[in-house]
């Protein structure tokens, strides 16, 4: 369901029920785009059926799914008609465009195009813990996640979100997991990525290896910065985990990917949000314990 997670924290009231948080998503549900809208984002329902509501509450979280559409209009294609549009007023007044006539003639251009353009929709999934107060967001890109909190405080008034801190950094932990120094529940997988602090181009990277390689090792040991680590947590899950705490590749251990055509949907998907909300409350738990508190 997920396979990247960056966190954050809020602070203000967040809705009882997911008929309450359902009602407040509404105030920023999804429109298509307009035909001069380059791009619009709003809530979508997150159940595998017919159901309206915009959130859906398992175990105690909420899901939560955004969608975003944007119209496909390529540079390229604007500046041919430009050059088209530049001709013509240059053959009618005999002389080029000003700067600023062509700037006029470049949107007036784009105005155009622009509801013959193609749609492009992508979908972000999301998840709220309200008894830690914690959101999760599915996507690689801070683009992305900037985008999802937008449209959250956008329809819960009063709330204010962080990213996810701790007390103390990330990265010394990452560096005690590397080197088999953390509680047992940490594993160092078999992925990571290192970069030199005297020059931040220069950046070392082993996949699929044996990190426990003293010729793997001994780069750390010499002074090699440790930014990414594949951790196996609790022999339950896989991620890699940046310095910054940003989670990605994440993947449970031992899941069956193949089902059968006859599951229900949504039983299927409230299963695999129950596991995955599940874990990650454990998970941070411990690296709250680990790194002495949220800051």
């Amino acid at each position: 369901m997920f396979r990247n997670l960056r966190f954050y924290r809020w602070q203000g009231s967040w809705p009882e029920s997911e008929d309450k948080l359902s009602e407040h998503l509404e105030k920023a549900a999804f429109k298509p785009c307009g035909p001069l809208t380059e791009r619009s984002s709003g809530w979508v329902p997150v159940a595998a059926d017919a159901s309206e509501l915009l959130a859906r509450r398992v175990n105690g979280a909420d899901l939560l799914r955004l969608r975003s559409q944007s119209r496909v209009l390529p540079a390229a294609v604007v500046n041919e008609e430009l050059e088209q549009r530049v001709e013509a007023y240059r053959d009618r007044m005999q002389e080029l465009p000003s700067a600023r006539e062509k700037r006029r003639l470049k949107n007036e251009a784009r105005d155009d195009l622009m509801p013959k353009a193609l749609l492009k929709s992508d979908r972000i999934w999301g998840y709220a813990d309200p008894a830690e107060q914690i959101i999760g967001i599915d996507t690689a890109q801070e683009a992305n996640a900037e985008r999802f909190l937008r449209r959250l405080t956008a329809s819960i008034d009063g709330l204010s979100i962080a990213p996810l801190a701790f007390r103390e950094p990330v990265d010394p932990l990452l560096v005690r997991i590397f080197f088999g120094d953390a509680p047992r529940q940490f594993r160092a997988g078999r992925d990571c990525r290192m970069q030199d602090l005297a020059d931040s181009r220069s950046i070392a990277r082993w996949t699929d290896f044996d990190l426990s390689d003293p010729s793997i090792r001994k780069h750390v040991a010499d002074g090699m910065r440790l930014t990414h680590l594949a951790i196996e947590y609790d022999n339950t899950m896989s991620c890699v985990v940046s310095e910054d705490g940003i989670v990605s590749k994440l993947k449970f251990l031992g899941a069956d990917e193949d089902h059968d055509d006859n599951d229900d949907p949504i039983a299927r998907q409230d299963a695999e949000f129950v596991l995955l909300t599940g874990t990650l409350k454990h998970f941070l738990g411990d690296l709250k314990k680990l790194l002495g508190g949220y800051a």
